[in-house]
């Protein structure tokens, strides 16, 4: 037990190590960006790694925000006082975002549903960041290291950076650190490698000056949208949230050296421009990809039930006979039999008028649950009907589907489960038992039905 403590309390020092590591030198890279002052810059990261931190680990990792705050601080201003109410402020960011997001938005789950990104953009990306904004312009105003004639712009900055770093990388980590595989074909990762190839060159194109037309700041912004699309629409939102903070990364650079649609004579037009283009993309490609993941899942859940046993979850009659025909064709094509068991519950109406209905239901699933314990990766376990069930098994005599049924139905009577239920078994065996689907069906039904009659006259006999 000491051990176990011991391990679990070190995991926990190692990952709020890992939070303010990260905190730091994600600040460091965004403090590369402050032009308008040294401590407000155009994307302050560290607030969406803060924010994915407090949804994804809970609220007590707050010492280690605090921590990273005030070292990248420290080591800007060189003033303690400041360093602690800057790090303050963005703490108390950082945690009103997450109890926001947390009590409104689904928590961690906020990037799983289209409405709720609309509420995560409003209460992440615009109230929980004046917090942190109000408390570090008056910690920099305060220790003599702003001017308090430029109050306005600088919080304004600070305020659009900690919203871009919650609405551009938040999104990012929180769905890489809940999904870090990556399952692709070679078709998607072909496609996938193309998707950031092309954000790469348009980016430039449009963003960084590397082109003809270099000193003309054409508002071809426009040129980067359909790229976002393509994310949403043909990847997952992890995906999407990648490519628009890729897209973001190259739009930074680029204006803030001087080229783009957004670079203007000021840098506080500049920015002004540059995070409002960043915020509107982010949220439209997560909300884009959102409701694109939605309505695969309704697909997938409509592709399930128009094959699957509601009760069960088995196989339904539909896909029974899908399985049957397919096996059939299989077998007269290879000359390898395959068989059918059917499977009867018996006494369901006895069960249903003693014990209830969500009994033999109960029952019923117990049965199911027992099928797809007993089968094989290519088995078909399907509800027949009623209290019948069927087992397609590829490949397979008369001899071993004969064990197989047996075998289930012991398991059946020996699963420990009350009311003690059984069930009847009969097999048919393709092409011997039967050449057609109905022919096969109907020989199966037949040695159930015997089964069940042996089993009666044992029982009157006793």
């Amino acid at each position: 037990m000491t051990r176990t403590i011991q391990s679990q309390s070190l995991r926990r020092l190692g990952l709020l190590g890992a939070i303010a590591a990260a905190y730091f030198a994600a600040g460091r890279l965004g403090l590369w960006f402050a032009v308008v002052n040294p401590h407000a810059t155009a994307v302050w990261p560290p607030a969406g790694i803060a924010l994915a931190a407090l949804l994804l680990a809970g609220y007590d990792v707050w010492p280690a925000i605090m921590v990273g705050a005030f070292l990248v601080h420290l080591t800007t201003t060189g003033s303690v006082p400041s360093a602690v109410a800057i790090a303050a402020g963005n703490t108390l960011g950082g945690l009103l975002g997450a109890y926001l997001v947390t009590r409104f938005a689904r928590g961690r789950r906020v990037l799983e549903r289209a409405r709720d990104i609309f509420t995560f953009a409003v209460l992440a990306g615009i109230v929980s960041t004046a917090v942190s904004a109000t408390a570090g312009v008056l910690a920099i105003a305060l220790d003599g290291l702003a001017r308090w004639s430029d109050f306005g712009s600088i919080w304004l900055t600070w305020w659009l950076g900690d919203a871009v770093g919650n609405l551009v990388v938040a999104p990012a980590v929180l769905l890489w650190a809940q999904r870090p595989r990556v399952h692709w074909t070679r078709r998607q990762a072909l496609e996938g490698a193309g998707l950031l190839l092309s954000l790469v060159v348009v980016g430039i194109a449009v963003f960084d000056g590397l082109f003809p037309w270099r000193g003309d700041h054409y508002p071809l912004e426009f040129l980067s949208v359909p790229l976002l699309l393509w994310a949403a629409f043909r990847f997952e939102p992890r995906d999407a949230a990648t490519a628009a903070l890729v897209l973001s990364g190259v739009a930074i650079a680029g204006t803030l050296a001087g080229f783009g649609p957004f670079a203007r004579p000021t840098y506080d037009e500049s920015l002004l421009l540059l995070q409002a283009f960043m915020g509107v993309t982010a949220v439209m490609t997560l909300v884009l990809a959102a409701a694109v993941a939605e309505r695969r899942e309704a697909e997938e859940r409509l592709r399930r039930l128009a094959v699957s046993d509601p009760l069960t979850g088995l196989s339904n009659y539909r896909q029974l006979v899908h399985a049957l025909e397919a096996e059939i064709k299989r077998s007269s094509r290879t000359d390898r039999e395959f068989a059918v068991v059917l499977m009867d519950l018996d006494g369901l109406k006895t069960i249903n008028d003693r014990f209830g209905h969500l009994v033999g239901s109960l029952a019923l699933r117990r049965v199911a649950e027992t099928l797809l314990g007993s089968c094989r990766g290519i088995d078909t376990a399907a509800r027949f009907g009623g209290d019948e069930f069927a087992l397609v098994l590829p490949e397979t005599g008369d001899a071993a589907a004969w064990h197989v049924a047996r075998r289930i139905a012991e398991r059946v009577a020996r699963d420990g489960e009350q009311p003690v239920i059984s069930v009847s078994v009969g097999v048919a065996v393709h092409p011997r038992d039967g050449a057609s689907l109905e022919g096969l069906l109907n020989a199966a039904d037949r040695s159930l039905y015997d089964t069940k009659s042996r089993q009666r006259h044992r029982a009157q006999a006793s």
